[in-house]
């Protein structure tokens, strides 16, 4: 069997598809080179975040490679710009991250299954977060594309103060004076913000250096904030909540495992990204081996795909009806280790198999 592992492994959001390339090969390596009992050969492109380059990589994994499933996209504009050939091709496509609100709702897919949460998710618990910390206005901070859109939604969702203003940053700005100082201007009480992978390094460290951590508390999904972040930024995120699906404590023998043979392979905590990557092996794992290999019947492998039992990073796994998880949500804070360094350590579980907003407009039935 072939896989077509398409993701962003350059440039500023690079971390995050290296965590999830090397997840996914984790897992495989961990089953002998084999999904489902057949041997697995994982074409791996860059997709350098660019939807032109996305395409042109899909269309050669679809005509040239003839791949049986695909996966690895990181954002969002990129997964919506290549799902239109992949669905035509009825080719799976397992999404490792990418959540877009598209595809949990009315353009909701057979041939889509996504391991990691819908976009809004994270998004959500950090808008209850601060409606529970009485935070009665706030300053919204995301990317402008379709992940930065959902993602304000989300918070919005469960938040239930004044909104004085959704700032829509460039996908690719690391320099944001402007948009500190319009911060400050506007005084808010709290300020949330999305910006993942160096994005996010950026932002919170000229947040930091600009003295406001101190007095605007700043909220973070767990893409803002996990370690690939910490890594880069340091002391500027100490002590900030962020929210997250996963957390290196979760006590199950899947993520037992997952943790300590990440850090065995490649000498460094895993982060979120990492976890998806490898559930997005143990799906396609256990859905093949419960389609007996069969993996040319569509009708055999979409069954198998909706109904495998297995178990993720976050314990036993279930899709809802528009192949997007049913699970729970946590709050995680960073603090010191006692050698000093930085992590993320579990605070509680705000949201119990929490569903998206947008499952009530897909017509799927199963």
């Amino acid at each position: 069997m072939k896989i077509g592992f398409v993701s962003t492994l350059s440039g500023p959001g690079a971390a995050l598809g290296i965590d999830i390339r090397d997840g996914f090969n984790l897992a495989l390596s961990l089953n002998g080179g084999r999904l489902g009992g057949l041997p697995a050969e994982v074409i791996v492109v860059d997709d350098q975040q660019n939807p032109d380059v996305a395409r042109q990589v899909v269309d050669r994994f679809l005509r040239r490679d003839r791949v049986d499933f695909i996966t690895g996209i990181v954002y969002s504009h990129i997964l919506l710009a290549v799902g239109g050939p992949i669905f035509e091709s009825r080719t799976f496509y397992i999404s490792p991250n990418a959540g877009p609100s598209q595809y949990a709702g009315s353009e909701c897919n057979p041939f889509f299954f996504n391991v990691a949460w819908q976009n809004d998710n994270l998004h959500e618990v950090m808008g209850h977060y601060a409606a529970q910390q009485n935070f009665d206005t706030a300053v919204l901070v995301a990317p402008n594309y379709q992940a930065g859109y959902d993602a304000l939604a989300g918070f919005k969702r469960f938040y239930r103060g004044k909104v004085l203003e959704e700032i829509y940053t460039r996908l690719n700005q690391l320099d944001y004076a402007a948009e500190i100082a319009r911060i400050r201007s506007l005084r808010p009480r709290a300020v949330y913000a999305f910006l993942p992978g160096g994005l996010g390094i950026s932002f919170v460290k000229q947040y930091a250096e600009a003295g406001l951590k101190g007095t605007i508390p700043l909220l973070l999904p767990g893409f803002s904030a996990d370690q690939d972040v910490i890594q880069g930024t340091g002391e500027a995120l100490l002590g900030i909540a962020n929210s997250s699906h996963w957390a290196l404590e979760l006590d199950n023998p899947t993520n037992r495992r997952f943790v300590a043979e990440f850090q065995r392979a490649y000498k460094r905590i895993p982060t979120l990204y990492a976890a998806q990557g490898f559930d997005a092996a143990l799906l396609l794992d256990a859905a093949i081996r419960a389609a007996e290999g069969r993996i040319a019947d569509k009708e055999a492998m979409l069954k198998a795909l909706r109904t495998a039992k297995w178990e993720s990073t976050r314990g036993p796994f279930r899709f809802n009806r528009n192949h997007f998880p049913i699970q729970d949500y946590y709050l995680r804070r960073v603090v010191r280790r006692e050698d000093g360094g930085l992590i993320n350590r579990l605070v509680g579980r705000v949201f119990r198999q929490h569903q998206d907003a947008y499952v009530q407009n897909c017509r799927m039935s199963w």
